[in-house]
């Protein structure tokens, strides 16, 4: 028989209260179990004497049988000093974006730094345009004007 030093779920919705039990590693979450050890109380501060709360003797004897803590009752039990305190498990890395888009974003990057590089001398060519443009315009407008004023003394 394998067994568990593992939490059982009690307490209301969204106000969970939980036992620190040994059960067999069959049995369901909160289903049988074989002896209470302690309690855990999330909803007090971290630094409540009473939010783990632990029999050191009864837990000392079920280690010593060869009962497995959960992740969560090792990290207690670590706290604690009754056992080798076990790191938090290493979380996943799906959050993260894939190779072939860390790739698209260094292609725009690239791109954008050579458009960036490359708008200082379109900014200079078409300054000259502008100039160039400018100046044809002003000729338009002259010529626009001496007509208006030919048109003028014919009519006057």
């Amino acid at each position: 028989m394998s067994l568990r030093i593992r939490l059982a779920r009690g307490g209301a919705k969204k106000r969970p209260f939980y036992r620190i039990v040994v059960a067999d590693s069959r049995m369901p979450r909160d289903g049988r179990f074989i002896e209470r050890v302690g309690s855990y109380n999330p909803m007090l501060p971290k630094d409540h004497p009473d939010r783990v709360v632990l029999k050191e003797e009864r837990v000392r004897h079920w280690l010593g049988v060869g009962a497995l803590p959960s992740d969560r009752v090792s990290r207690f039990l670590g706290t604690a000093g009754l056992a080798g305190r076990r790191e938090a498990p290493v979380q996943t890395k799906k959050h993260l974006p894939g190779e072939k888009t860390l790739e698209r974003r260094r292609e725009r990057e690239e791109k954008q730094k050579a458009a960036a590089s490359a708008k200082p001398e379109v900014e200079a060519e078409t300054e000259v345009e502008a100039e160039a443009g400018a100046e044809a315009e002003t000729e338009v407008e002259a010529e626009a004007e001496a007509g208006a004023e030919a048109e003028a003394k014919d009519e006057g």
